[in-house]
C-alpha cells in the first residue's frame, strides 16, 4: 500500500491510496472547503491505519513463521515414532492416528506398507525423497485428495533397511497465510479500535488546541478602524498560539498607533493649511469691502508670505508622504563633509557659521536627502539661534557624526523626543510664526533613520544641540 500525504495549500488535495496487485488507485479528496482539523484527523486516520496494515502483517509473517515451524516439529515428532517402529520391524500395517498427522510408510519398492487410517488404500502421497544422504526432506505441496485439495507440509524420512531404503511420508494440513481466525479477527479488532482511538482523539486534541485561533479570528473579524482598542483574547498555555495572541496584539497596538498618529497628523495637517488660507480669505474679503481704502500692495505682499508658507507645508506633506511610502532612495559614495561645506557655503549668511568638518568622512547615501537633512537642521537653529550655530562632521567609531548646535534656548530634556513629533511646537518661540511648518525635524529624523542611522537632541552648554548618526561606507 502506497499512500501520498498532501502538504497543506490553498487548492484542492487527494489523498492517493495505490493497492497491491494492481487493483487500482484510490483517491480521498481533501478539497479547499474542509477545516484545517478535519483534514488533521483524515490525514491521522491514514496514517494509523497503515501503521496498524504494517503492524499487522509484521505480526502475521511472524506467527505464521512460529506456527509453521511449530507444525513441522509435530510431524517430525510423530514421524520419529513411525521411523523407530520400522527400524526394529515392529510395524503394523494400520498405524494408530499420529496427533492430526497422515503418515504412509514405503517399501523399497515404493509400495504402501503401512498408513494411518485416513491413509489406507491411498496412494503415495508424494513423490519426492530426501537427496543425496539426507534422511530428511520437507516440502509443501497443494491439491492432496486426503486434505481436500488443500496445501500441507510432507515430511519425507529416509530409513536405511538390509533389502533396501525405505520412506516415511508424514503430513499435516498447511497453516494459512492469515494463521487463524482468532488471531486475525483480534488484530483486524485492534486496528479498527486504534483508527478510531486516533482519528477520535486527532479530532478532539486538534479541535481544543484549534479553539484559541478561532476566537483570535472571531475577536479579529470584529475589531474595524474605529474600535482599534479591542485585543484578541490569550489562551492559558505558555504555548505557540499563545505568542501567536501576543503578536497579534502587539500588531494591534502598533496599528492603533499608527492610526491615532494619521488621524492626529490630518487634524495637524487641516489646522495649518486652513490658516493661512482663512487669512488670506479674511484679507481678500477686507479689501473687497473696502476697496478704496485697501493698500493692495501690502496686502499682496501678505497673501505671498501666505502662499510661501503653504507652499513650504505641502513640500514637507509631499516629502513626508514619500518617506512613509517607502521611496527607493538613490545611493551613493559621499563625502558628508565636502556636501555639508557646500550646502553651507550657497545658504544666506542670517548669524555666524561656525565650521568644524573633518574631511574624508564617506557615507553611502542619497544626496538630495542628505542635503534636506542638513538645511532642515540648519533652518531650526537658524529660527532658534541668538548669534551663532556650529556645524560639525566627524567620525566616531563606524559612525559619521553630524553635530547642528545653536546658542538659543535650547530643548529641556522631557521634550526631546516630542519635537520629532509632526506639527509639535514647544512654546510660543517655536510656533509656526517663527516659520517653521512642524515638520523639519521629523523629515530630519525620517531621512536619518532610512539610512539606518539616528538623529537625537543631545546635551550641551547651551542651545540646542542635534546630532545625527549614518553608517560609514565600507569602501
Amino acid at each position: 500500500m502506497e499512500v501520498n500525504l498532501p502538504d497543506f495549500e490553498q487548492h484542492t488535495q487527494c489523498v492517493i491510496i495505490r493497492l497491491p496487485g494492481g487493483s487500482g488507485e484510490h483517491r480521498v479528496s481533501l478539497t479547499h472547503g474542509w477545516s484545517l482539523k478535519r483534514r488533521l484527523t483524515v490525514i491521522a486516520g491514514i496514517v494509523m491505519a497503515l501503521l496498524c496494515a504494517v503492524v499487522t502483517s509484521l505480526v502475521l509473517v511472524s506467527v505464521h513463521g512460529l506456527a509453521t515451524n511449530y507444525k513441522t516439529d509435530q510431524i517430525v515428532g510423530a514421524s520419529l515414532k513411525v521411523v523407530n517402529m520400522t527400524r526394529r520391524n515392529v510395524l503394523p500395517s494400520a498405524l494408530p492416528p499420529q496427533d492430526g498427522a497422515i503418515i504412509q510408510v514405503l517399501n523399497a519398492d515404493r509400495q504402501v506398507v503401512s498408513a494411518t487410517p485416513r491413509a489406507v488404500g491411498e496412494p503415495p502421497m508424494a513423490r519426492f525423497e530426501p537427496p543425496g544422504d539426507s534422511v530428511r526432506e520437507k516440502r509443501v505441496i497443494c491439491g492432496l485428495p486426503m486434505f481436500g485439495g488443500d496445501c500441507a507440509i510432507v515430511v519425507a524420512f529416509r530409513v536405511y533397511m538390509p533389502q533396501g531404503d525405505w520412506i516415511i511420508y508424514a503430513a499435516d494440513h498447511d497453516v494459512p497465510w492469515y494463521v487463524g481466525d482468532e488471531l486475525f479477527a483480534l488484530l483486524i479488532s485492534g486496528s479498527i479500535l486504534l483508527i478510531a482511538l486516533a482519528t477520535f482523539g486527532t479530532y478532539r486534541v486538534v479541535g481544543k488546541t484549534l479553539r484559541p485561533v478561532d476566537s483570535i479570528s472571531a475577536e479579529l473579524a470584529e475589531i474595524n478602524a474605529t474600535d482599534l482598542g479591542r485585543r484578541v483574547p490569550l489562551p492559558e498555555s505558555q504555548d505557540e498560539i499563545h505568542r501567536l495572541g501576543c503578536t497579534v496584539n502587539k500588531t494591534l497596538d502598533r496599528l492603533e498607533a499608527v492610526v491615532e498618529m494619521q488621524r492626529r497628523f490630518a487634524s495637524d495637517a487641516s489646522h495649518d493649511l486652513r490658516s493661512p488660507i482663512t487669512a488670506m480669505r479674511a484679507q481678500v474679503e477686507a479689501a473687497l469691502l473696502a476697496p478704496e481704502d485697501a493698500d493692495w500692495q501690502a496686502m499682496s505682499h501678505a497673501q505671498l508670505d501666505s502662499l510661501d508658507r503653504l507652499e513650504a507645508l505641502v513640500s514637507d506633506l509631499l516629502i513626508l508622504a514619500r518617506l512613509d511610502a517607502g521611496a527607493p532612495m538613490v545611493k551613493e559614495r559621499l563625502d558628508l563633509s565636502h556636501l555639508a561645506a557646500t550646502e553651507l557655503d550657497q545658504r544666506p549668511r542670517r548669524v555666524q557659521v561656525i565650521r568644524h568638518l573633518q574631511p574624508g568622512v564617506k557615507v553611502n547615501g542619497d544626496r538630495l536627502r542628505l542635503i534636506r537633512l542638513l538645511t532642515n537642521l540648519m533652518d531650526n537653529a537658524e529660527r532658534h539661534a541668538s548669534s551663532r550655530i556650529t556645524v560639525s562632521v566627524r567620525e566616531s567609531g563606524r559612525c559619521a557624526v553630524l553635530e547642528v548646535l545653536d546658542d538659543g534656548m535650547g530643548i529641556p530634556p522631557d521634550k526631546r523626543e516630542a519635537v520629532f513629533q509632526r506639527f509639535t511646537r514647544l512654546d510660543a518661540a517655536r510656533n509656526k510664526d517663527a516659520g517653521g511648518t512642524g515638520l523639519g525635524l521629523p523629515i530630519a529624523r525620517e531621512i536619518a533613520t532610512g539610512h539606518g542611522g539616528t538623529l537625537t537632541v543631545e546635551d550641551s552648554p547651551r542651545g540646542a544641540r542635534f546630532v545625527a548618526r549614518i553608517p560609514l561606507s565600507d569602501h
